[in-house]
């Protein structure tokens, strides 16, 4: 039986290899599991419960898995370590946290106390998935990364359907692939997903777009014909696939 733990620090890098130059893959966000497959004096060599992805992770002391009761659903939750007094961390979008004691505006969790205005329970999905995709507008470019510290474009993806609970690969190479509806660029409609080689932007109208796009190093809303003949002529790459979600 595999044995699951979990991370209870807000971000977690996750490296190629273990050593803190080498590419830094993905992130864990507070509240993913994970499964320990190799252990050395400084390192783990882990696999994501979520979705899969291994890499390796610096050592520290980490959680037995419990199951969460709710999760964040703005950019960034403040962590006190009174009810409303003295910030002690913040949590960034998607975390799921188990909620110990409850008060009437504050929701205690195993790190303090968190406004209950920032959880939902964790069964909580929106009839739009990326209902609030704009709350990560102008939030840096972050190869790997997941939160509101930095963001790439895969995991300006995976992030909005993970606190769905939809599964959904990390990176852009696998979710053209898991995606399976495909769509003409005449029909593009509001959440259909455009993909280039290694890059995903999602489209917000049959006009405009939203991305974590490296260039601007930023996540920024972009007009869909512009963006397309932007990157033709930039990085030298055309449109591969135009995915539609399956309600």
């Amino acid at each position: 039986m595999v044995k699951y733990f979990i991370n209870n620090f807000p971000i977690i890098n996750i490296y190629k290899k273990p050593n803190l130059k080498s590419e830094l893959v993905t992130q864990m966000i507070y509240g993913n599991s994970f499964s320990i497959n190799k252990k050395t004096k400084k390192w783990l060599r882990i696999k994501i419960k979520e979705d899969n992805y291994k890499g390796f992770i610096q050592k520290k002391i980490f959680s037995k898995y419990v199951s969460p009761t709710h999760k964040i659903h703005v950019l960034k939750a403040k962590i006190f370590k009174y009810p409303g007094k003295k910030k002690v961390s913040e949590l960034p979008f998607g975390s799921k946290v188990r909620v110990l004691e409850i008060t009437s505006k504050y929701y205690k969790i195993s790190e303090g106390w968190i406004n209950k205005t920032d959880l939902k329970l964790i069964s909580f999905k929106n009839k739009d998935p990326f209902k609030k995709i704009f709350i990560f507008k102008g939030v840096k470019y972050k190869w790997g990364g997941k939160s509101f510290r930095g963001i790439d474009c895969s995991g300006l993806i995976q992030v909005f359907l993970n606190f769905n609970n939809k599964y959904c690969p990390r990176d852009a190479k696998d979710q053209i692939n898991f995606f399976k509806r495909n769509i003409k660029l005449s029909n593009i409609k509001k959440n259909d997903i455009i993909f280039w080689k290694g890059h995903v932007a999602l489209a917000i109208s049959k006009t405009h777009l939203i991305h974590a796009y490296g260039p601007m190093k930023k996540t920024v809303v972009m007009k869909i014909d512009k963006t397309i003949k932007k990157i033709e002529e930039t990085a030298n790459l055309k449109v591969l696939s135009i995915k539609r979600l399956k309600k």
